[in-house]
């Protein structure tokens, strides 16, 4: 079945997220929802931490969500899913619940929620196995107070916590990579995502609704705001950052890597950074470096691609 109809069908004529919700223009996390909630063909529950999406769909006294919905903080949000999902499962015991119909607990939280301020829940929630999807719309920092450094803003990039100027050149460590954190955890489904690539998303979410324990999709999307940039260009830098190889699509299956994205073209990842205004400061020596701490990431991907690939020859 076409990937569309297959959303389609899981909707049953009810979108997940209306319209009507206040995030901002060329926002990607509207679509990154739809497409995660549309891509499950059960109820599902959501959880979801403070941040740009929870402020933005749930303006006082209306509110845009069509799925059972809960706001907690941002550094409970996994903590809060893990209950959720036990909570089920007692219920299950006791014949309070079909025992025929699971019922599915998403999880969304941005990179402050995931990379920092919530990672210790995220941790402990993937070490204890519970039976969740936690998926982080990744836009690179705080937007939602002010665009402030996280773990999650590039080497380089200008935030109001790391600005550019006499005293600095923006953020001077590396982002965290979480996927990586996430793979630590020898969890059964670990993936990274691109808001722009929605069929390579709903087909990943798919996989990872299916596995029987925790699963971890990281999302890029875009912030037009933070990243300063106009509105129509959020689609062009979001493929960028997949083509120039900043934000490798691949995942990993009980350990096993998988890239499922090739990039069709060599780009310069200038073609990224130029359009962005956190980078306009950069010089060709900060931007070399970027290129080769891409180029040290690839290769560190590809080089897990190869000893699953021997494993399985052998």
């Amino acid at each position: 079945m076409a990937r569309l109809k297959t959303l389609v069908r899981n909707q049953h004529g009810v979108e997940p997220l209306r319209g009507g919700h206040a995030l901002c223009q060329g926002c990607g996390i509207p679509m990154v929802v739809r497409v995660v909630l549309s891509s499950i063909d059960r109820p599902a529950v959501v959880v979801n931490a403070t941040g740009c999406l929870e402020v933005a769909t749930t303006r006082y006294p209306t509110t845009a969500w069509n799925v059972p919905w809960l706001h907690v903080a941002f550094e409970n949000a996994a903590a809060v899913a893990s209950g959720v999902e036990a909570a089920q499962r007692a219920l299950r015991r006791r014949d309070a619940l079909p025992s025929g119909q699971e019922v599915q607990v998403v999880c969304f939280a941005g990179d402050g929620g995931t990379y920092d301020i919530g990672m210790q829940a995220l941790s402990g929630a993937l070490e204890r196995g519970h039976r969740f999807l936690f998926v982080c719309y990744d836009n690179e920092a705080y937007m939602n107070t002010g665009v402030q450094r996280s773990g999650a803003t590039p080497f380089g990039a200008s935030t109001t916590t790391s600005p550019a100027g006499l005293e600095g050149w923006g953020k001077a460590q590396r982002r965290k990579d979480m996927t990586a954190i996430a793979v630590a955890h020898h969890v059964p489904y670990v993936t990274q995502a691109c808001a722009s690539h929605w069929d390579d998303l709903s087909r990943k979410v798919e996989r990872a609704a299916a596995v029987d324990g925790p699963a971890f999709v990281n999302v890029l999307t875009d912030c037009p705001v933070g990243w300063g940039h106009e509105p129509r260009l959020s689609p062009h830098l979001l493929d960028a950052a997949v083509e120039s190889r900043f934000w490798p699509l691949y995942e990993v299956v009980d350990g096993a890597y998988r890239v499922t994205y090739e990039p069709r073209r060599e780009v310069d990842v200038t073609e990224w950074l130029r359009p962005q205004k956190r980078f306009a400061h950069l010089t060709e020596p900060q931007i070399e470096e970027i290129r080769r701490q891409i180029a040290g990431d690839w290769d560190d991907l590809l080089a897990h691609v190869a000893v699953e690939e021997r494993e399985g020859a052998s």
